[in-house]
């Protein structure tokens, strides 16, 4: 099966079908509110690609690369990232609903989280050293043998971090977060 290359375009209020994009690459595209929630993605590369008002919610994604792709005020409920190409993987949020979402033992290694809704998202094993959490719900996130040495979880909230399973070196939490990491011990903080 060929491959289609497709080189600084940009697709606005686009509605993609289950197959529409299947064996392509997009290098140095621009996606603004389109549709991709039927997508079936299989062997699709993103590089250097901004998607801006998207929704993803419920797509299924197998063997996608995605290299310097940023995420601007997406919807991407329910989406397996275990399943993209690890090679290069380099990926941004920014107000962007992942819930439910997995990235169940990837190299996440600075990446950025801004005001993002986290809720109940599979980071177990994952490297997350470094990750910035900027302002976002964690919520039932599950964060078991993940390694989130110098992670920044300042401004976030909701989250619950068993220390004992999750290595955490030199991470970042506030005062008010810290209650987060104690869940487990059914210790009252007021």
């Amino acid at each position: 099966m060929s491959t289609h290359y497709i080189l600084e375009q940009e697709f606005q209020n686009r509605h993609f079908e289950q197959d529409a994009i299947k064996h392509s690459e997009y290098e140095k595209c621009l996606f603004d509110r389109c549709d991709f929630s039927r997508c079936d993605f299989l062997a699709v590369s993103f590089i250097d690609c901004v998607f801006s008002h998207c929704h993803f919610d419920g797509a299924k994604i197998n063997y996608v690369a995605l290299r310097t792709v940023r995420f601007h005020h997406c919807s991407m409920k329910d989406i397996n990232f275990a399943m993209c190409d690890k090679l290069l993987f380099d990926i941004a949020f920014h107000h962007c609903v992942l819930d439910f979402s997995k990235f169940y033992t990837l190299k996440l290694k600075e990446t950025s989280f801004v005001q993002c809704s986290l809720i109940a998202v599979d980071f177990m094993s994952a490297n997350l050293t470094e990750v910035v959490f900027e302002q976002c719900d964690l919520y039932r996130a599950e964060f078991g043998k993940a390694i989130a040495n110098k992670a920044n979880f300042k401004t976030s909230y909701h989250y619950s971090i068993d220390p004992e399973q999750t290595q955490l070196k030199k991470a970042v939490f506030s005062l008010a977060g810290v209650k987060g990491l104690l869940t487990k011990y059914e210790i009252v903080v007021e």
